[in-house]
């Protein structure tokens, strides 16, 4: 999961600036000019430091970090079972591949970058390219051991998970198969919480496709992001967030009750209760039937709204980047959908009958929205 999609920072740099002022100025860029030679320079903060905390920041996407815990979240709800401790093993686990395929990208597009992105992180010297590796190396064990510590299930799936992000950043990114690829490793991501939380996997694959979809589109959206130029990339990516949040509405009212639930409105009858002639007119029956009609109701209500707030983040900045492909307006249709993954989420969670996780999901948007302005997503 190297960002969700495989998009980068590419916000423009000035070209017309002294060059000899670059040289003799790097406080006033925050960052030193791309190392020549063997020597290695480092920022002024790095010097200090020894570590620049900034660059790390920025190399790691962290803004990105709060679009992570609800893959688990969705996958518990949707796979039936109630998040419990391996969720949250199964969310530590997540968070620690997601930096990893984030140092591995820039790893891997390192040479790339000094063209394209030279106030990157590895091309402009602030980390050094070893560094970079060693940190996507150790994130992989470590999210590993996370997810070995849920059970055999959660770190099957954790494995196939780092698979997907190694393989994508080093061989698939600029392959056909790099979208499809990104976006099994979000799918994989979900099924995770639902293998973690003892749940029905095959039960959570509607959602994990769902969430794969959105990713692909995404993905596919970013591979224009630096040069621009294609408006049917995020045509593609509005008609897919038109479908998806169509489908969370329209769908999902059997797949939110728990196995062996009652298909009645109480939902928690005894065997053989309808047997009994009268029951359901009693006062308390009655009543019962009222709160889950209303609870139904609630959770309708719910996921049309986390629906909305879904398509409504995803689908302007990609109405107006088809509208003017430039690179600006498609690096913000990539942040959107970056963005737009925590309340589709949500939307699963609140369609998988968990309101509670919905709601619980959904609260990590403003955060994401906060920090994602202070440092890019992609």
């Amino acid at each position: 999961m190297s960002g969700g999609p495989a998009s980068k920072n590419a916000s423009p740099v000035p070209r017309d600036a002294d060059p000899a002022e670059q040289q003799s100025s790097p406080e006033a860029r925050g960052a030193s000019p791309v190392p020549q030679g063997p020597a290695r320079t480092t920022s002024p903060r790095s010097a200090r430091q020894g570590v620049d905390v900034h660059a790390w920041v920025e190399l790691l996407r962290l803004p990105a970090l709060f679009t992570v815990p609800g893959d688990a979240l969705a996958g518990a709800a949707a796979a039936g079972a109630r998040p419990n401790p391996r969720t949250l093993a199964a969310i530590a686990s997540s968070l620690c591949l997601y930096e990893a395929g984030m140092a591995l990208n820039d790893w891997a597009d390192r040479t790339e970058d000094a063209v394209d992105r030279p106030h990157r992180p590895l091309p402009s010297g602030r980390i050094r390219p070893a560094a970079a590796l060693a940190a996507a190396g150790g994130l992989t064990a470590a999210g590993l051991a996370l997810a070995s510590t849920a059970g055999r299930r959660p770190l099957a799936v954790a494995g196939a998970l780092a698979a997907t992000v190694w393989s994508y950043d080093l061989v698939l990114k600029r392959t056909p198969a790099g979208p499809v690829a990104m976006a099994a490793a979000r799918a994989l991501d979900l099924l995770l919480g639902g293998v973690a939380a003892n749940g029905d996997m095959r039960r959570a694959l509607p959602s994990a496709l769902a969430l794969g979809t959105h990713t692909l589109a995404v993905t596919t959206v970013s591979r224009h992001e630096t040069q621009g130029g294609s408006p049917w990339a995020p045509l593609s990516g509005l008609v897919t967030t038109t479908a998806l949040a169509w489908s969370v509405t329209r769908d999902g009212a059997e797949r939110g009750r728990q196995p062996g639930q009652d298909r009645h409105a109480g939902g928690d009858r005894q065997p053989g209760g309808d047997r009994k002639p009268g029951r359901d007119r009693q006062p308390g029956g009655n009543r019962q039937s009222g709160r889950a009609a209303a609870a139904a109701t609630n959770l309708v209500s719910l996921r049309g709204a986390l629906a909305a707030v879904y398509a409504a983040t995803a689908a302007r900045p990609l109405f107006h980047a088809a509208l003017n492909p430039s690179p600006q307006l498609t690096q913000r249709a990539v942040g959107g959908g970056i963005r737009a993954m925590i309340p589709l989420q949500a939307a699963l969670a609140a369609r998988s009958g968990a309101p509670v996780t919905a709601l619980l999901t959904a609260a990590l948007a403003p955060a994401a929205r906060r920090f994602g302005r202070k440092v890019s997503m992609t």
